[in-house]
C-alpha cells in the first residue's frame, strides 16, 4: 500500500519546485495588471462559464423537454419539469447577470439599482423564450428538409451541431439585446468550443436558418441573415478591413459584415467580406472569395480553369 504522505514529502524534497516564489511573482504581475486598468481593489467576479454551461443546458431542456430533458418524463409531468427547470435556471442566470452588471459598474458593492436591473433583465428574457422556441422550430424543420441524410426532426435536434450552435446563439442574442453582452458572448462561445461554429450574439438571423456540417463557420457581429438561408462548413461572413482611430486603436462597433437576404445558399469554404449584400435567391459556390454585392438570383462560382 502506498504511503501518500511519504510520497508527497519525498516529491517536495526532490523536485524543489519553489512554488512560494512563483506565487509571489504571479501576485506582482496580477497587481500590476490591475493597476494598469485602474482597478486598485479586488475586481468584482466575472460571470462563471461553468455555471453558464448549465444555464444553456437547462434552457435548452426547458424549450425541448421531450428530447433534451429528462428521459424519465411522463406526459403529465412535463409542465412541472419545465417549470422547475425554468425556476432553477433563470435564478442561476440572474446571479450571473448581477456579476456582469457589478463588474461593469466598477463599484466595490453591487448597487440596489443593478440588483433590480438583473431582475428586470431576467424577467424580460424569460418572456422571450416562447419566441426563441418558435424560431428554433423553424430552424429544425429547415435542417430536416434541407438534408437528405436526416431521417427525422428528432435526429436533427439531438445530433446536428448546427442546431446546437443556433440554439445557443438565439438564447445569447436575446441576452445581448437586453444589455448583458458578456454573458451572451460566453454562451455563444460555449457552443463554438463544442461545434466549431462561431456566431456572434450581435448578429441578426431570421428563421429557418440551417448550417449543414458546420465546422469552421464564422458569422460576425453585424451580419444580417434573412429567412431560409443555408450555409455549409467553413463559410465566413466576416469583415473586409479593420479601421483604426487617430491613436491606432481599432474602431469598435462599426457596421462591417455582410447582409444575406432570404433564400440564399452558400456552399463550403466561401468567404464573404465587408458590408455587402447577397441578393435574395442567390447561390454562392464553394471556395468563392466575395467582396462586392450581388443582385438577387445570382449564381456565383469560381472561374473554371
Amino acid at each position: 500500500m502506498v504511503n501518500t504522505k511519504r510520497t508527497r514529502d519525498l516529491l517536495t524534497r526532490s523536485t524543489n519546485l519553489d512554488v512560494n516564489s512563483i506565487v509571489d511573482e504571479l501576485r506582482s504581475l496580477r497587481n500590476a495588471s490591475l493597476e494598469s486598468r485602474q482597478r486598485h481593489n479586488r475586481p468584482p467576479k466575472l460571470p462563471s462559464r461553468k455555471i453558464l454551461v448549465g444555464v444553456a443546458e437547462g434552457l435548452s431542456a426547458s424549450l425541448f423537454p421531450n428530447r433534451l430533458g429528462s428521459s424519465e418524463l411522463a406526459d403529465e409531468g412535463i409542465d412541472h419539469y419545465v417549470g422547475h427547470m425554468l425556476n432553477v435556471t433563470l435564478r442561476e442566470l440572474m446571479v450571473q447577470i448581477q456579476h456582469e452588471l457589478h463588474y461593469n459598474s466598477g463599484m466595490e458593492v453591487l448597487s440596489d439599482e443593478d440588483r433590480q436591473q438583473s431582475v428586470d433583465i431576467t424577467r424580460a428574457f424569460a418572456k422571450r423564450l416562447p419566441k426563441v422556441r418558435t424560431l428554433l422550430e423553424s430552424d429544425i424543420i429547415a435542417a430536416y428538409e434541407g438534408d437528405p441524410a436526416a431521417r427525422n426532426v428528432d435526429e436533427v435536434l439531438v445530433c446536428y451541431p448546427g442546431i446546437m450552435a443556433i440554439t445557443h446563439y438565439r438564447l445569447a442574442h436575446e441576452l445581448h439585446n437586453l444589455g448583458v453582452p458578456l454573458i451572451a458572448r460566453m454562451i455563444s462561445e460555449i457552443a463554438h468550443s463544442v461545434t466549431g461554429i462561431e456566431i456572434h450574439p450581435g448578429a441578426q438571423i431570421s428563421g429557418s436558418f440551417f448550417i449543414d456540417h458546420g465546422t469552421g463557420v464564422v458569422i460576425g457581429e453585424t451580419a444580417i441573415i434573412g429567412k431560409n438561408v443555408r450555409l455549409y462548413q467553413a463559410v465566413t461572413l466576416g469583415a473586409k478591413r479593420f479601421p483604426v482611430d487617430e491613436n491606432g486603436a481599432l474602431v469598435k462597433g462599426n457596421v462591417r459584415h455582410p447582409i444575406v437576404e432570404d433564400d440564399v445558399v452558400i456552399y463550403a469554404g466561401a468567404t464573404i467580406l465587408g458590408r455587402i449584400t447577397i441578393g435574395s435567391g442567390s447561390t454562392i459556390g464553394g471556395n468563392v472569395w466575395l467582396t462586392h454585392s450581388v443582385p438577387p438570383r445570382s449564381n456565383i462560382s469560381q472561374p473554371q480553369s
